[in-house]
This record gives structure tokens, C-alpha cells and sequence, in this order.
């Protein structure tokens, strides 16, 4: 029973994943986070104030069952399969962030110093994220999908758009968090 709680091997993930993204090739539909977002803001009627979110939402309605999906086991995972909810981190990168003031790192899941109760009415934290949210949602929408839709389902069907946008994820990625993120911390 004690497998229940480790991290499946990808030998057994990778192959689901196939599965999952072979299903979608062959039924026509692919498979994206920011699709959703899209999908729930024309349900709520934000298509009476912009074009974009004037479409028939009901297609789309099969893959909302991601987003239930991915919050029911988001729950079982954290509440029922979790054990240890400190996150496994190299010592040296647990030394970087304690030196930025990250002084949670490798004990907790998310770092309080952003995301604890209190630390969500800072400032600079309520700035960050907002920024943040905003420059990603305007990336996945300039990129036409997010990191899911483009690495997974783009990639699986050898879409050139989906390549060129996952090697910017990850120069963005990583000029984030070598340049831009010392300096904001």
C-alpha cells in the first residue's frame, strides 16, 4: 500500500499521458488549460462585452471535465495520498532561496513568505501576483494555448507553432528565475 504514496514512475505516467493524448488525436480535440478559462468566461456571458468569447461554448463543454478533474485530484492528492508535504529540492537551491529571504524552502509545499495568509496582503506580494497572473494569461493567449496545451498536446501532434512555443516557455523560464527573480526578491 505504500506505493499509493510515491510519485508514479514515469515508465507508468508517460504511457497514460500517450494514452490520454492519443485519445484526443483520434477524436479531434486537443487538450489545453487556457482553452477552459476561455470556456467558463463565455458561460458567465462575457460574450455580450468582447467578440472573442462569442463561440459555441458547448463544444467545448467535454473539456471542463479536465478542470473538475484536475481540482478532485489536486484534493485526493494533497488531503489523502500525501505524506510529506515538504518538496524535494536540491541543498544548494534551498541555500539560494533562504540567501533571497525564502527561508521555507525545502520545508514546505509553497513558500510561505508568498503564500501564507498573511503574506497575501503585502504589497509587493498582492503586486507580484497580479503581474504575474496577468503576464501569464496574455502569454498563453499570445501564444495561442498555455504550457500544457502547446508541451503535451501541441508536441504530441508535431505542431511546429508548439515547439517554437514551448522553447520560449522555457527561455522565458529560465531568464526568469536567473536574472529577473534575484533582482525582484
Amino acid at each position: 500500500m505504500n506505493w499509493i504514496f510515491q510519485p508514479w514512475p514515469w515508465y507508468i505516467a508517460g504511457p497514460m499521458i500517450a494514452f490520454i493524448m492519443f485519445l484526443l488525436l483520434m477524436s479531434g480535440k486537443s487538450f489545453g488549460m487556457s482553452a477552459n478559462l476561455r470556456t467558463i468566461c463565455t458561460i458567465c456571458g462575457a460574450g455580450n462585452k468582447a467578440n472573442f468569447f462569442n463561440f459555441d461554448w458547448k463544444s467545448q463543454k467535454w473539456n471542463l471535465v479536465v478542470i473538475i478533474g484536475a481540482v478532485i485530484g489536486g484534493y485526493i492528492g494533497s488531503y489523502y495520498l500525501t505524506t510529506d508535504m515538504a518538496v524535494a529540492i536540491n541543498p544548494d537551491t534551498i541555500n539560494d532561496l533562504n540567501i533571497l529571504g525564502f527561508m521555507s524552502a525545502g520545508e514546505s509545499y509553497l513558500p510561505d513568505e508568498l503564500f501564507d495568509n498573511s503574506s497575501l496582503f503585502k504589497v509587493k506580494n498582492i503586486l507580484i501576483l497580479s503581474i504575474g497572473g496577468f503576464l501569464v494569461g496574455f502569454g498563453a493567449r499570445y501564444a495561442g494555448g498555455c504550457t500544457s496545451g502547446h508541451a503535451i498536446s501541441g508536441l504530441s501532434d508535431l505542431q511546429l507553432p508548439s515547439l517554437i512555443a514551448v522553447i520560449g516557455f522555457f527561455i522565458g523560464g529560465l531568464t526568469m528565475i536567473h536574472f529577473l527573480f534575484p533582482l525582484i526578491f
